[in-house]
């Protein structure tokens, strides 16, 4: 099951803690092209992915999630 992330909070969040795409995507595991894409609006998430995501953020998931209209 896929989910929609905001991509801009995400970028957002990223810049916050200074990390570049690469350097987020060493502390998760996470591919940097893909959080790439994340952050464009180019493709949904696992949920795994966004829990991996908002812990290196210090967030919770559902903050990186899209909120439906």
């Amino acid at each position: 099951m896929s989910f929609d992330v905001d991509g801009e909070k995400l970028r957002r969040l990223r810049i916050e803690k200074a990390l570049s795409l690469r350097a987020l995507g060493e502390r998760t595991g996470v591919a940097f092209d893909t959080i790439s894409k994340l952050e464009n609006g180019h493709r949904p998430a696992r949920l795994a992915t966004i829990r991996k995501l908002a812990e290196a953020l210090d967030v919770e998931p559902k903050e990186l999630m899209k909120r439906e209209e």
